[in-house]
């Protein structure tokens, strides 16, 4: 933990000058969003997906391996005057509780073997928001490691036990000047 921790303090520790917007595959299915339960940001970053859930009252929690991020998003939540618990906390040694949220969201990360682990810590009728990178990219953008990119359909394939709400993966399809390219997105349903 102590490397990949350090990693990611460092990328952190800069100033932020705009705070990030939340993952698209929130912010284009928030009407989704319960209006009240428990919400997880995993492996938050600067937890901007964690603020936007806080916004709609939902209990939320955000989990990151970088104590600097968790700072600068819980001075964020103050200054907007929200109110969600942070907690330093490697999520793919720690994964969350079983049935423990009604709401997960994963975006720009991705560990395979939490997959399991994320379905089995929703509630009945809990929700995924996930959204990462693919392999088939039109450009450099994100991680250049095939370990951390999807390959085609594989969001489908880790949350194949859920109902699939939502699901969008443009890869390298049609003209590759518009759309939404680079990462997949869906949205899936506990039973």
């Amino acid at each position: 933990m102590a490397d990949s921790q350090q990693k990611w303090d460092q990328r952190y520790r800069s100033e932020v000058a705009v705070y990030p917007e939340p993952a698209l595959v929130i912010t284009q299915n928030q009407h989704l969003l319960p209006q009240q339960g428990v919400a997880l940001d995993l492996a938050c970053g600067l937890g901007a997906n964690a603020l936007l859930m806080a916004s709609f009252g939902l209990q939320t929690k955000a989990w990151d391996i970088s104590g600097e991020a968790l700072t600068k998003l819980s001075i964020e939540a103050e200054r907007r005057q929200l109110n969600l618990l942070t907690e330093q906390r490697d999520v793919s040694a720690m994964p969350p509780a079983a049935n423990s949220f009604d709401v997960i969201v994963i975006s720009h990360f991705l560990d395979r073997a939490l997959c399991p682990h994320i379905v089995k810590a929703l509630k009945p009728k809990g929700l995924v928001f996930y959204q990462t990178f693919c392999r088939d990219k039109v450009d450099n953008h994100g991680p250049q490691n095939p370990e951390f990119l999807l390959a085609d359909n594989e969001l489908l394939s880790l949350f194949a036990s859920l109902r699939i709400r939502v699901y969008r993966e443009e890869v390298l399809l049609g003209d590759r000047t518009q759309g939404w390219r680079n990462q997949a997105m869906l949205v899936g349903q506990k039973s």
